[in-house]
């Protein structure tokens, strides 16, 4: 079986983000909220714990699936997902 994917990073980092992205558009019926802030925030600390040379290859690889996002609602999570996730610094 062949994989479509090019690398081990990309398949995880669209795993990772439809995650993210599946509890940051849930319904407050669908997830407790509070159970959705810590794994949002225990992702952002693991990221931001990342060295510069693999943040910056996930703010690239959200870059691209960004620019191919057809739905605008989960381009702008992409979009902001660098920032909202700590893999930029605050002074960027």
């Amino acid at each position: 079986m062949t994989s479509s994917y090019p690398s081990l990073t990309r398949v995880l980092a669209e795993a990772l983000v439809d995650v993210l992205w599946f509890i940051e558009s849930s319904e407050d019926e669908q997830m407790d909220q509070d159970d959705a802030v810590k794994v949002m925030e225990g992702v952002a600390h693991t990221l931001s714990t990342l060295p510069d040379d693999q943040r910056q290859e996930l703010v690239a690889l959200v870059g691209e699936m960004a620019a191919a996002e057809t739905d605008s609602a989960r381009r702008e999570f992409l979009d902001e997902f660098p920032e909202g996730f700590g893999l930029v610094d605050d002074e960027l």
